[in-house]
């Protein structure tokens, strides 16, 4: 969780207490963040990677919650303090998990070492539920981790909001004949997340998608391992310049049934 003590000193060395947030959002640098709380002497309190990794809503610190805030990055150091909803709920599947058979014929003994999302991702794709869930055999892996987006627009309420060169992580991409999967994957049941983690590649996929001759859809989904269920959310945004146009598509869970290898 962010710190506390420093953002209430980061709000105090510039004036954000003051600031007209229904206006317009507050710009501040990495540097200005460092600057304001260098004093600190734990890492989590001076550390701007840190203080700004607000994923859920329950993460903000104090005076965002009561502001009603949220934090995006913009640029390569570069953030914006914005007044609005951050944040989308990820809602309770009421449906029993499907009981889902495998499609390998062998047991997969190399999946059951550690406790990752990335583990957990990767058993779901290679006994099939992603291409399932989304109703589509075609689907292949052909994106993972880290890359920056270009430039683009978009807008929270009446605020227009101006992204480039942001670093995103998207933990597994894939391509089938019509679409595009992208999945944010979490090892934690979430009760919500921020919007930021699917909307900024979702942006950045349809612009890489719009500037090929392919046409195809971008599918963004949730995924998450809890117990023995396996579990997905598939959004959309029905506008894709406003963050807030996020919508559940649909959701479902799958227990994966243990297949006689003998």
């Amino acid at each position: 969780m962010a710190d506390n003590e420093a953002w209430e000193a980061i709000f105090r060395e510039y004036q954000i207490y003051d600031h007209n947030f229904d206006a317009n959002p507050f710009g501040i640098t990495a540097d200005q963040i460092k600057g304001a709380t260098s004093h600190f002497s734990k890492t989590g309190q001076r550390e701007v990677r840190i203080l700004c990794k607000q994923d859920t809503r329950d993460s903000r610190p104090r005076v965002f919650q009561e502001k009603g805030l949220f934090i995006l990055p913009i640029r390569n150091g570069r953030y914006s303090i914005v007044k609005g909803e951050g944040y989308v709920d990820i809602p309770p599947i009421r449906s029993l998990a499907e009981s889902y058979v495998s499609s390998l014929d062998f047991p997969l003994v190399t999946s059951g070492i550690g406790n990752s999302e990335m583990q957990h991702l990767d058993f779901a794709y290679a006994n099939s539920i992603i291409r399932h869930f989304v109703n589509d055999d075609s689907l292949v892996l052909t994106i993972r981790g880290r890359k920056y987006t270009p430039m683009f627009d978009f807008r929270i309420g009446n605020h227009l909001i101006t992204v480039e060169s942001v670093q995103t992580e998207v933990d597994a991409g894939y391509e089938g004949r019509n679409q595009v999967v992208l999945i944010e994957a979490k090892n934690s049941t979430a009760s919500n997340t921020i919007i930021r983690q699917l909307f900024y590649p979702f942006k950045q996929w349809k612009h890489h998608i719009n500037q090929s001759v392919a046409d195809k859809q971008i599918s963004i989904i949730f995924f998450e391992k809890h117990a023995h269920e396996y579990r997905l959310w598939q959004f959309m945004f029905t506008d894709e310049a406003d963050y807030n146009s996020i919508q559940l598509e649909k959701s479902r869970s799958y227990r994966i049934k243990v297949k006689d290898y003998s």
